[in-house]
């Protein structure tokens, strides 16, 4: 039936004709008559196609038969014509200077016996332009000159009875003189692929044949374009019903194929079926279950069992037309194993802040948020229509730009930048002017007048030389503490993805470890930036953390930010330099101790909850053999633990591309107002004040609203996959797929 429908398909193509939308009212079919309606309408179409391409090949050969009566016809009457003119200037040639030498010559030239001349043969018919220079000469060659070929160009192009193409032709006629040359010329024509056509030297059966032959083509053109009607309207009758019945096969065509999953019982009397379903879901399968045992009033209901196993349940996450695109993000990581944590809960809220301190301005964020209001609006609309690969993957991802646009709006207020332009919008600036002279001056002469801006940035430190410090200052910190508290919060998580979980080796041998180093360093790196924030100290951070290592006894001097602070930083060297051996060496040891008690029947404790895939291959394999691989064990701890050590470090510094992703997004949108817009307007000239208003309107969406747009979202989708999961998020899972008719995509046969 598929394929009965890929051939009605391919009828309704070459027709011109498409699948409408529009459904005939009341035309349920079940499956059995569909089958044998498709079936009529095959062979009938098939019918026609066969009836058609024979009338048009007699069409098309009557065609190419009248243009050799014509094209031929006045070729002969051209020759007749000269022939006679000839004669007559010869005839009176003979008469008015017969010549005294030759007077017997010009007798026997002028009334020679017609019986006694040489009679020649002709061929007729239509050759491809293309071949007529080969054709031309192959006959001179075959008969060695003894032929005369004549060609007439025909105008227009012709369709050829063979191909069913339209070709450009030539009608020829071929004279020869005896039977070994015509059949050779008639082989060269068959070779040549060229149409032969009988044809007469006599006028008036050349005008007769003429006539019979245009009222075949009348004929003809009525029954074809009768045919063709008819065969228009009946395709026309499938397109209304087609994506019904296609629907209808492809739906059955997928419970076969769900159906051929399921095994035989070995009574042959029931097929039993395993796979997986929701927890939340099995009421609800038993009462679909025993309402379609009362419809089909079966004698036997379904049986649904739960059973016990131990293979890895597929992963499923309930989501909704907001979430789902978060999720995806995730999923395009790594689909979640199951009951591991899902990334993509804190990614609603992560991924659009993070992908904001890169892209903070408040007006470029009002134009996204714009934008996307579009697409949430005319959601309904759109998603039922055929959208470009970009076009779709935008409108999919429409709520996370919504995100991203209110994240950009709220950090664009931080930053106190539109479209790099401040605004006093949450008040009047903390700072003025000492006196009248220190109006065009930089900082000098700027005093603090009133108390601090209440939100952000203060607006007269945009245009000052303490803008660029102060803001470099500002977001590379702020990157770092982002940076320190994702990274811990990913460190956190580990604990509760069930890798960690009721298995005291990974919680204190390396779950501890790790967020002690983490936080011995950068966790103490936060702490002094809060701190020297918080006291406006000068202290150099820089410093603090070199010597901290380099030379930990000596006194910090003008670098101490508290009391104490010296011995502090000695506990926490102490504490990072013991981390990485506690991370190193004690779990492999107790892992081997677990495997010989456990085979001395003194412990039962399960390693399914072991935090990587190595040691629950290893705890699955060790049925098959006593041994236990230490070797392998440690070099692969080794690993993990020179990993998280470096990827701290490396993590952390990652993070900086907030810092420099906004920094840059800030001077593109200054240079583009200052240099574009603020320069037109300086000239005074209305057309080059609109010419650089265009400019900008154009460098701000195509730069700015775009390609920083897409650079900001790959970095923040970065910042996610590497710096924040790789710390829980192991993403080797299968997504639950169950039996729906949602999933039939249109492409599919």
């Amino acid at each position: 039936m598929a394929r009965k429908l890929r051939f009605l398909k391919e009828q309704m193509t070459k027709a011109g004709f498409t699948p409408s939308t529009r459904t005939t009212m009341g035309s349920n079919i079940n499956l059995d008559e569909l089958e044998v309606k498709l079936g009529e309408l095959e062979a009938e179409l098939a019918e026609m196609n066969t009836n058609t391409e024979k009338l048009q090949r007699s069409y098309n050969e009557l065609l190419e038969y009248k243009l050799v009566l014509q094209k031929a016809g006045e070729f002969f009457h051209s020759a007749q014509n000269s022939a006679t003119a000839q004669h007559k200037e010869l005839e009176e040639h003979a008469h008015g200077e017969r010549s005294i030498d030759s007077p017997l010559l010009l007798e026997q030239e002028a009334f020679a016996d017609p019986s006694k001349q040489v009679k020649l043969g002709f061929v007729s018919g239509l050759v491809a332009r293309e071949k007529s220079m080969a054709f031309e000469r192959f006959l001179f060659r075959a008969t060695r000159g003894n032929v005369f070929l004549k060609q007439v160009v025909v105008e227009n192009p012709v369709i050829d009875p063979v191909s069913g193409t339209e070709v450009e032709k030539n009608v020829f006629v071929i004279f020869y003189s005896g039977e070994r040359a015509k059949n050779k010329i008639l082989k060269i024509c068959d070779a040549f692929g060229a149409n032969r056509y009988p044809f007469t030297d006599d006028i008036g059966k050349q005008y007769e044949m003429i006539t019979e032959v245009s009222g075949k083509l009348s004929e003809l053109k009525t029954t074809v374009d009768v045919g063709q009607l008819h065969r228009a309207n009946l395709l026309q009758t499938i397109g209304y019903e087609f994506d019904q019945w296609n629907l209808l096969v492809k739906k059955e065509k997928f419970i076969y194929h769900t159906l051929n999953m399921l095994s035989i019982d070995v009574t042959k009397k029931c097929l039993v079926g395993e796979g997986w379903c929701p927890v939340y879901a099995s009421s609800q399968i038993q009462n679909q279950l025993h309402r379609a045992t009362l419809d089909s009033n079966s004698q036997v209901g379904a049986i649904f069992q739960v059973l016990h196993t131990t293979e890895l349940p597929p992963t499923y996450f309930r989501t909704n037309k907001f979430t789902s695109a978060f999720q995806e993000i995730v999923d395009a990581y790594g689909v979640a194993k199951y009951q591991e944590v899902n990334p993509g809960v804190f990614t609603i809220v992560t991924f659009p802040f993070l992908f904001a301190v890169m892209f903070g301005d408040w007006g470029h964020g009002i134009c996204l948020l714009l934008a996307t209001l579009y697409f949430i609006l005319r959601e309904k609309k759109l998603s039922s229509q055929k959208l470009g690969d970009i076009m779709e993957m935008t409108f999919g991802g429409r709520y996370v730009i919504m995100m991203m646009a209110l994240f950009s709006i709220y950090t664009g207020f931080i930053y106190n930048e539109f479209f790099s332009v401040p605004f006093e919008i949450f008040g009047r600036s903390a700072y003025g002017c000492r006196d009248l002279s220190c109006r065009d001056a930089t900082t000098i002469g700027l005093i603090k007048v009133r108390d601090a801006y209440p939100f952000g940035v203060d607006p007269k430190w945009h245009g000052t030389r303490s803008e660029l410090p102060f803001l470099n200052s500002l977001k590379m910190k702020m990157s770092i503490l982002l940076g320190v508290a994702q990274m811990n919060l990913g460190i956190i998580l580990s604990y509760f993805n069930g890798k960690f979980f009721k298995n005291d080796v990974n919680v204190w041998h390396q779950f501890v470890p790790q967020m002690i180093f983490l936080n011995s360093l950068f966790g103490y790196l936060s702490l002094l930036i809060i701190v020297k924030w918080c006291t406006g100290s000068q202290a150099d951070l820089y410093h603090v953390m070199i010597y901290m290592f380099l030379s930990p006894t000596d006194d910090l001097g003008e670098n101490q930010l508290f009391i104490g602070q010296k011995y502090l930083q000695l506990l926490l060297v102490s504490l990072a330099l013991v981390a990485v051996p506690w991370m190193l060496f004690p779990k492999p040891f107790l892992l081997k101790k677990q495997h010989e008690e456990r085979h001395r029947g003194q412990l039962y404790a399960m390693l399914d909850s072991t935090d990587d895939s190595f040691e629950l291959e290893t705890h699955n394999h060790s049925h098959g053999h006593e041994e236990f691989e230490f070797s392998e064990v440690f070099v692969h701890q080794l690993i993990h633990t020179i990993e998280f050590v470096l990827g701290a470090v490396s993590n952390t510094a990652s993070y900086l591309r907030l810092w420099a992703l906004s920094l840059a997004h800030s001077e593109l949108s200054s240079v583009f107002y200052d240099k574009v817009l603020l320069l037109a307007m300086g000239f005074n000239n209305i057309i080059i004040l609109v010419i650089g208003i265009v400019v900008f309107i154009f460098a701000t969406v195509g730069v700015l609203l775009v390609m920083e747009t897409l650079s900001a979202f790959l970095h923040a989708l970065r910042l996610h996959w590497v710096e924040f999961q790789n710390k829980f998020y192991e993403g080797d899972g299968y997504k639950f797929s169950p039996f729906s008719f949602g999933l039939i995509s249109e492409d599919e046969d």
